[in-house]
């Protein structure tokens, strides 16, 4: 059907097939594109016409296939029938609350069968589950809890989870805090052992009708990305888009293994699960990658589909060769990240037939993906393909100080051309053209919104990143524009890790943003600090820094380097300017004041002299 569209406009033109793919030789990648998309629009309108839950779809498959396996984990097999004996309990559990479908419960669980089986049973009862990171701490913790609007925290084993939860006593607004893997005499007061509450629950299934206010429109889960406003904001997945999550572009089956080592909090490793579920696929789950073992594991459970990020490929090329890098049954590589510079090479290394690189976010309304194995480019944005897509989406010229789209005589914005730079940005469809994409305030929602686009009335999505079109349509990822970089597969909120300096007493201001290292993926936290009374930065105070950053930051969000200056870098309207520093990075030969290096040895921050310029720049992993 597909094909007759663009051949019947050759045919209206008067022109024939070999002449038409002559005139666009980009026509093939289109039709790949367009194949998928129609394949996903025709189960997405099945999907809404029959209302079906993901939960929905999880329970047919235990009556279907109970024996299956459904999540291989450390070497154990846990069935469609035991998860779900597992989540009837948590279910069972969760019923006792009097909590309403649609409520929401916090779960922090870290990558294990658990994770899985609470989230199922909250989905059996309606409930939303806000998927907190378990690599929060303190005050970046209790806020992504509290402003889920949560009515329960349920907290995963393992006694770190428990101290983080801890350390916050009192800043959950009194909701109840159950705590699995621990039994009552093991928890102070204040905490419920969730793990008695297992062992006394019924495994007998709830009726579906317990959920039966919930549609394809209300939320599933909250997933959290971090922002401008400086925390974490929740992104409600609706039921609708978590039946019809990313991994379908990769038409897993039933008969899949998919091998997931990415965390279940995040998007990532989210669409891996949900994409599992929906064919009644089986996952291997691993509770964190681990290079040394990933091709092993591979093979002994035959996988054929693996999700990455840009980052877990460097990590395996730095690998020693090995028999099972290319003995595997992988039919198909499935993320994002994956960067041109070693795109090839990890092809021809591991022998991975197709790689799916794809874009999105967790709170944007489309998803680009590159099927023609492209190395580096994440989709494309041909006229075809713009023209045929119902929500239009494109590229616009951009102001790199305010990050903000420039617009013409008219008010309107201005696309870019082939060989060009802009804005990713993709219109709303007419029933989400006000869709709240944060449980947040009204300010945050708009602040990713542009409005009166091309004409009056419009409303697109921002994406707030900035990509590369190249003559034949592929587009390519370049950077993020605004208050969010990319480090280690994670969003940093320059405005969070600010407000965290600036809580030391002797700090004045910090000005955060990312810089390139060469062989690095993303972008490193860099901070140019001002101090009171212009003191230097002794040793003592640089290991202050180091532990309060290590106390409150998630690993991947603490600044790598530090710049000393002696008057911040402002606008004209005292603004923050990053421009200037972004360019001249940690670069010795560019900037003259003080820089700064994070040690992992002496659990400091160390002046970066011509030795550890040279190191930084030729290390591979950092």
């Amino acid at each position: 059907m597909l094909d007759k569209v663009v051949y019947g406009v050759a045919g209206a033109a008067g022109v024939s097939v070999v002449a038409w793919r002559t005139m666009f030789p980009w026509i093939n990648h289109d039709l790949k594109i367009m194949k998928v998309q129609k394949r996903l629009k025709t189960e997405k309108d099945k999907d809404f016409e029959s209302g079906e839950l993901l939960i929905d779809r999880f329970e047919k498959h235990v009556y279907n296939q109970p024996k299956k396996p459904f999540i291989i984990f450390e070497g154990n097999i846990f069935t469609y029938e035991y998860i779900d004996q597992q989540a009837n309990r948590v279910a069972n559990i969760v019923k006792t609350w009097g909590l309403s479908a649609g409520e929401t419960v916090a779960m922090m669980i870290y990558n294990e069968p658990a994770f899985v089986w609470t989230f199922l049973g909250l989905q059996k009862m309606g409930i939303a589950a806000a998927l907190i990171n378990f690599n929060l701490r303190q005050k970046q913790l209790s806020h992504s809890v509290n402003v889920s609007g949560a009515k329960a925290f349920i907290v995963g084993p393992g006694a770190e989870l428990f101290d983080a939860v801890h350390a916050e006593e009192g800043e959950f607004g009194g909701m109840p805090i159950y705590i699995q893997g621990c039994s009552p005499n093991q928890l102070p007061s204040g905490y419920i052992s969730f793990e008695d509450l297992m062992a006394a629950s019924s495994v007998a299934g709830v009726d579906a009708s317990v959920r039966a206010a919930v549609t394809l429109m209300t939320p599933a889960c909250y997933i959290y990305t971090s922002g401008t406003t400086g925390m974490p904001k929740p992104a409600p997945i609706i039921h609708l888009r978590a039946m019809n999550i990313g991994l379908a572009i990769a038409n897993v089956s039933s008969k899949d293994i998919v091998y997931t080592v990415l965390p279940l909090y995040h998007s990532s490793g989210d669409l891996g699960l949900k994409g599992t579920i929906k064919p009644g696929a089986t996952m291997v789950l691993r509770r964190k990658f681990s290079a040394s073992h990933f091709w092993e594991e591979c093979c002994r459970y035959r996988v054929t589909i693996i999700q990455y990020i840009g980052e877990l490929f460097r990590y395996l090329l730095s690998r020693p060769e090995s028999p099972e890098e290319k003995n595997h049954q992988i039919r198909a590589a499935f993320g994002n990240g994956l960067r041109r510079d070693i795109w090839e090479q990890v092809q021809a290394r591991f022998r991975i037939p197709q790689i799916i690189e794809f874009f999105g976010a967790t709170e944007g309304n489309t998803l680009l993906f590159n099927l023609s194995n492209r190395p580096g480019a994440v989709g494309r944005l041909s006229p075809l393909l713009q023209r045929l897509n119902p929500t239009y989406q494109t590229l616009v010229k951009y102001d790199i100080a305010t990050a903000e789209p420039i617009r013409d005589s008219n008010g309107h914005c201005i696309e870019i051309k082939p060989g060009e730079k802009g804005l990713f940005i993709s219109a709303f469809a007419p029933e989400m053209k006000e869709f709240n994409f944060y449980k947040a305030s009204r300010e945050a929602n708009e602040k990713k919104r542009v409005r009166n686009v091309f004409k009056k009335g419009d409303s697109y999505f921002n994406f707030g990143d900035i990509f590369y079109l190249d003559r034949d349509y592929f587009v390519y990822f370049v950077d993020r524009i605004g208050d969010t970089f990319r480090w280690k597969g994670e969003n940093v909120s320059t405005t969070e890790v600010a407000n965290i300096l600036t809580s030391l007493d002797f700090i004045h201001d910090a000005n955060v943003f990312g810089v390139t290292i060469p062989g690095q993926d993303g972008r490193a936290g860099m901070a140019a600090l001002t101090l009171y009374d212009d003191k230097p930065l002794t040793p003592q105070l640089l290991r202050k820094i180091w532990k309060h950053c290590e106390e409150n930051l998630a690993a991947y969000a603490r600044p790598m380097f530090l710049r000393l200056q002696k008057e911040a870098t402002l606008t004209a309207t005292f603004k923050q300017r990053k421009v200037e520093l972004v360019k001249e990075g940690f670069d010795i030969n560019l900037v003259g004041d003080p820089l700064y290096f994070a040690d992992q040895v002496t659990k400091s921050y160390i002046p970066i002299k011509q030795d550890t310029y040279s190191r930084i720049l030729t290390t591979s992993k950092l």
